[in-house]
């Protein structure tokens, strides 16, 4: 309604306005896997580790009365939900 209304009060021609929209995509085929990338996430994987260990160790040390999962449990989560993604992406 509000393209027709812009449309009437400018004046334009409808031609140019169809031509601002993508007819057809196509995709050739899986893109190849990135090393640089993959290379990010397993040093990524590695500073979640070293994460954790800490959390868990932080945790005990200070006697602090809540559980490290909650704060190690959506890391780990997040991470394996961002690096199944990536390796199962079409």
């Amino acid at each position: 309604m509000f393209a027709n209304l812009g449309r009437f009060v400018s004046r334009r021609s409808a031609a140019g306005y169809e031509r601002g929209f993508v007819r057809e995509v196509r995709v050739a085929g899986r893109s190849p896997r990135n090393r640089r990338v993959e290379r990010v996430i397993a040093v990524c994987w590695v500073l979640i580790a070293l994460k954790s260990v800490a959390v868990f160790w932080l945790f005990a040390r200070y006697h602090i009365p809540v559980n490290p999962l909650w704060v190690v449990a959506p890391t780990v989560a997040f991470a394996a939900l961002c690096t199944v993604v990536y390796l199962l992406r079409d």
